[in-house]
Parts: structure tokens; C-alpha cells; sequence
């Protein structure tokens, strides 16, 4: 059984550049408190927690003062910034410079969306960091959506201008472009008054073409990413729409023996959130599937 992972998937830039500032931290023996899981893989999570990194929640956080605070890749709203001042806490900022030049984006069409009676919107999922952290550039009042039942809340005979979370599906973002579109003409407004932008990172969706090739060179395809992770979810669906084939799992120990009956190839990949060392650990536990038969 051939076992091969795939070259193009684990961290991409933004979450490897937090990963290792936390690890630089943390190297020098100092405590150090990162707000939120650093990167949406409990496996990590877990291995980051025995170099000494704590994962704190926000209201955690308003207890803290004199200490350093890791802002992780997703970004944060300007309030955490705000809080930092006031408690004297020394941010180690990881925010992605991608995430933080949409934040900027954000801010600006918002500032000009007051002056037009305008609505900024948000395709992305409701809770995650990375869309609180762009929500907060319009005081929270960027409309958010995720499926079509949610252009409810836009009135679309007001100008619109849509931006995209930034690990979210490109045939995701260009699905809801159209129904808002027709939601517009529907509602005897012009495409003009309409400024949808794709903001997903194009490490993200340069993937997608990449492992629907990878998912239909082998017989089957596991894929390993956190749970929680939104870019985890969105790449799955692409490896699973070519290769039925497939099956999302967190860890080795997951893995099924009947998975791989019959299989003369085995494909390994992950999201943005995975980390080479446990697609490593995945494809040892299959080798030694091999080795047994």
C-alpha cells in the first residue's frame, strides 16, 4: 500500500508565523497567554499547553494585567486592543497580514457606507475569530451571512458591499455574490449600488484545485484537520465531492481498518490548521495497517 502525504497541505503562512512567535515566547521561560485556541487543532493545542502556552477566553482576559497575551493569526477587534491598554498587557501580536489588511478594507468601505446609507456584509461563520475581528471594525454592525436564509436581514434597496471571511469556499462566496445579486434585481434595485469583494486568502483557495487533482490520484483519502476549523470543513467537501472515498479524522487513532480494504493508495492531506507532524503520525499508522496485512 502506497502512503503518501500531500505536499501542498499543512500551516499556511499566517498560522506558522503564530506558532513560532509562541514558541519563541515560550522558549524564553516566560508565561504566556494566548486568547482562544492558537489555531483550530486540539492536537497542537495540546502540545503548545506542555511548552507552558494557556488558552484564555475573553473574560478571562479583562482579569489579566502586567502580562503578555498572544493575538493569534484570526485577528482581533479593536476593544482587545483597547483592554491591553488598560490593563497594561503586552500583546504578542500573530494577527495574519492578510486578516489585517482586510480588517483595514472593512474599516474604510464602513466609513464610507456611513455616508451612503450603505450595509457591510460578512460571509462567513457567525462566532468564528477571524469574522468577530472584521465585525468590529463596523462597531459590530456588519450584517453577517452564511446561507441564503440569512439575506433576510439586508435591505437590498440600500447599497451593500460584501466581503468574505477568509478561509471560507470560493464556490461558497461566489454562490452567495449570485443570490444576492438576484435578491437586488428582485428588489427593482441596480448592480451598482452592489461591491462584492473576494476576499479569501489566495493560500486558501489556490488549495482547492490542488487537492480535488490529490483526492483523485488515490484510492482513498483521509483528512486530517480540527473540528472546529472553518477552513478545515470547506477543504473536506472539496476532497470529498471527487473521491467518496474520504473521511475527516483528527488523529491517527481515529483511522478505521476497513477504510482501507481493497486500497492500493493511500492520500493524506489537511487544512491550514494541520500540522505536518500529525499527517506524519497519520501516515505511520497506516504504514503499519501495510506491514500487518
Amino acid at each position: 500500500m502506497k502512503v503518501t502525504i500531500d505536499k501542498n497541505s499543512g500551516y499556511c503562512f499566517g498560522v506558522e508565523f503564530a506558532i513560532q512567535m509562541a514558541e519563541d515566547e515560550l522558549a524564553q521561560g516566560q508565561q504566556l497567554y494566548c486568547l482562544g485556541d492558537i489555531v483550530h487543532n486540539r492536537m497542537e493545542v495540546e502540545r503548545l499547553h506542555q511548552q507552558g502556552l494557556r488558552i484564555i477566553d475573553r473574560e478571562q482576559l479583562a482579569q489579566l494585567h502586567d502580562c503578555k497575551v498572544l493575538i493569534r493569526a484570526h485577528g482581533e477587534p479593536p476593544e482587545t486592543y483597547q483592554l491591553a491598554l488598560e490593563n497594561n498587557l503586552e500583546l504578542i501580536d500573530a494577527s495574519c497580514p492578510v486578516v489585517l489588511k482586510l480588517q483595514n478594507r472593512v474599516k474604510h468601505a464602513f466609513d464610507l457606507s456611513q455616508r451612503q446609507n450603505g450595509q457591510i456584509v460578512i460571509y462567513g461563520q457567525p462566532g468564528h475569530a477571524e469574522v468577530a475581528g472584521l465585525t468590529g471594525q463596523t462597531g459590530n454592525r456588519a450584517i453577517i451571512v452564511m446561507n441564503e436564509a440569512d439575506l433576510d436581514q439586508i435591505d437590498f434597496a440600500r447599497p451593500v458591499t460584501l466581503f468574505s471571511q477568509t478561509t471560507k469556499s470560493t464556490a461558497g462566496f461566489y454562490k452567495m455574490k449570485a443570490l444576492m445579486e438576484a435578491r437586488i434585481q428582485a428588489a427593482g434595485g441596480t448592480l451598482d449600488s452592489f461591491d462584492a469583494n473576494d476576499s479569501i486568502c489566495r493560500q486558501v483557495s489556490n488549495r482547492e484545485p490542488a487537492l480535488a487533482r490529490f483526492a483523485t490520484e488515490h484510492d482513498v483519502v483521509l483528512f486530517v484537520s480540527g473540528r472546529k476549523s472553518s477552513n478545515g470543513k470547506a477543504l473536506f467537501s472539496v476532497v470529498n465531492g471527487v473521491n467518496p472515498r474520504s473521511y475527516f479524522i483528527e488523529n491517527e487513532s481515529e483511522v478505521e481498518d476497513a477504510w482501507l480494504a481493497g486500497a492500493t493508495s493511500v492520500g493524506i492531506c489537511g487544512a491550514t490548521s494541520t500540522p505536518l507532524w500529525l499527517m506524519q503520525q497519520v501516515a505511520g499508522r497506516i504504514e503499519n495497517v501495510g506491514e500487518l496485512a
